[in-house]
């Protein structure tokens, strides 16, 4: 069992940055591959970006040379650094964690969700 809580979301001005965190407990954490997700209103939940527990990562395209997945496993945290930050991005973020260790861009292969981070980039 692992139970994952985002922090760092909040309200932002087109340009700027913000760091989410995902802390997990409950479970090895380095055995698990960990993804970031998030979800606009009227919109289906999409994948941002994944980290695997060999450090791999993968991004979406929309968000490719802004944003960055990290993970330190001695903290049981994975971060997603936001930079250059677009009203587009609005959204809940969510992190997830998957027990097979490789990473998948479909949300029902993840093991584990968090409660989610509002995310607002407006000015």
């Amino acid at each position: 069992q692992v139970q994952l809580v985002e922090s760092g979301g909040g309200l932002v001005q087109p340009g700027g940055s913000l760091r989410l965190s995902c802390a997990a407990s409950g479970s090895i954490f380095s055995r698990y591959a960990m993804a970031w997700y998030r979800q606009a209103p009227g919109k289906q939940r999409e994948l941002v970006a994944v980290i695997t527990i060999g450090s791999s990562t993968n991004y979406a395209d929309s968000v490719k040379g802004r944003f960055t997945i990290s993970r330190d496993n001695a903290k049981n945290t994975v971060y997603l650094q936001m930079n250059s930050l677009k009203p587009e991005d609005t959204a809940v973020y969510y992190c997830a964690a998957r027990a097979s260790g490789a990473g998948s861009s479909n949300p029902q292969r993840y093991d584990y969700w968090g409660q989610g981070t509002q995310v607002t980039v407006s000015s």
